[in-house]
């Protein structure tokens, strides 16, 4: 999601572009300047396989899995046949691993991993929207200040969107540590590199049993390098649900209590413009609420509660969004009906869904767009209370 305010949405595929044309253009410069570069990064490679290649003096590659392809049925909806479902059907899943680097460094809020050498490893610095490492958005800053040294093992789990997003700092980050004491079975490491901004990542790890005082958050200017620096592969870059980590989660992160919590819930966003909200949600809440539906504010509810009720539910219906990731933490057999803006669909909940034995996914797309621009993916969804009723039917019937 973009982190411009919410007046300048419009401009962000504008922005993007010239974000990605600057690292490019900064980057060609940079690393072939003569002098000293103090610690920036000089070279890249696309998979870690090929940096441990390129530097077998400091850089290990740990393997744990390998790469799994997943066959999934597309699910029904309206429209049918939208390629955003039918193009991930069949998936792989990449292999899993840890990359071990001796005198490693991170670099930059969107944690950069690079080599004591300067080779900024692609796989495991994955960022949105770019085609390459040199498109990579640590080389708007070429030059870093010296690092912070940790005389110590460092494992990293932050990484591009986990800083303010809750599915990707739940699905990206959280079960990097899973893969992290697969590889290292009795792994301590003196220093976490993760986020702890907002109030459910302090929940969340807190639940996890993670200390604070062991804790560096990466932000704005952000050099890292460690004696000994440990990093678990991304295998949900592209978002396909891996089983793996959804296990993890359900089993570190139970549902405590469900006693007496709906089982049908709408998951409202709210009502500010421009955030995925339903445009006409009163109407949408009445007609659900008719049919035994109640409505759940997950921004009023602690992380536990979250768990608890999706892990209660026997249906869900929701406009897209970050809440629907507590899908992880659902039953055997739940039922779910996204809702969407035509502007912007993504397959990451189906994904998450199709995990659940028994479980059945329905999406239904807003024929028109409301609000926002240029900017797709913050449409608000303006759908009518029937076919939201007829789509439930037919999820139910099947």
């Amino acid at each position: 999601m973009s982190r411009l305010p919410s007046r300048l949405q419009p401009l962000w595929p504008l922005v993007k572009r010239g974000h990605r044309a600057g690292a490019l253009a900064i980057g060609a410069v940079s690393r072939h300047t003569t002098g000293p570069l103090r610690d920036g990064v000089r070279a890249g490679s696309a998979t870690s396989r090929a940096t441990a290649t390129a530097e077998p003096g400091t850089v290990t590659f740990h393997p744990v899995s390998p790469a799994v392809t997943l066959d999934r049925p597309a699910p029904p909806g309206d429209p049918a046949g939208l390629t955003f479902l039918s193009s991930r059907t069949r998936t792989e899943i990449p292999e899993r691993f840890v990359l071990e680097l001796a005198g490693g460094q991170l670099i930059s809020r969107h944690g950069a991993v690079v080599t004591a050498g300067g080779i900024l490893d692609s796989e495991t610095s994955h960022y949105f929207g770019i085609s390459s490492w040199r498109e990579h958005p640590v080389f708007w800053n070429p030059w870093p200040a010296r690092p912070e040294v940790v005389d110590g093992t460092v494992a990293v789990l932050s990484a591009r969107g986990t800083g303010h997003n809750f599915y990707h700092f739940v699905t990206d980050e959280l079960p990097r540590i899973g893969l992290l004491q697969e590889a290292f079975a009795d792994v301590r490491p003196d220093v976490w590199v993760l986020d702890r901004h907002t109030g459910y990542q302090k929940q969340l790890l807190g639940m996890l049993g993670i200390e604070p005082d062991r804790v560096l958050t990466p932000g704005p200017g952000f050099h890292l390098q460690a004696k000994r620096l440990l990093v678990p592969s991304l295998p949900n870059a592209v978002m396909d649900g891996p089983p793996e980590s959804q296990r993890w989660l359900r089993e570190n992160l139970p549902a405590k209590e469900t006693t007496g919590l709906p089982e049908k819930i709408y998951v409202t966003r709210g009502t500010t413009p421009n955030t995925r909200r339903m445009v006409n949600e009163d109407a949408v809440r009445a007609a659900l609420e008719q049919r035994g539906f109640t409505c759940v504010d997950p921004g009023s509810l602690s992380v536990q509660e979250q768990i608890d009720h999706f892990a209660a539910a026997r249906v869900v219906v929701a406009p897209h969004g970050a809440a629907l990731t507590n899908l992880a933490f659902c039953r055997d057999g739940v039922r779910v009906l996204e809702l969407f803006a035509p502007g912007y669909t993504v397959h990451c909940y189906w994904a998450m869904t199709s995990n659940i034995p028994d479980s059945r996914y329905r999406y239904l797309v807003a024929p028109t767009p409301v609000g926002t621009g240029d900017n797709e993916l913050m449409q608000d969804i303006e759908l009518q209370p029937g076919p939201i009723m007829d789509a439930l039917d037919q999820l139910l019937a099947s």
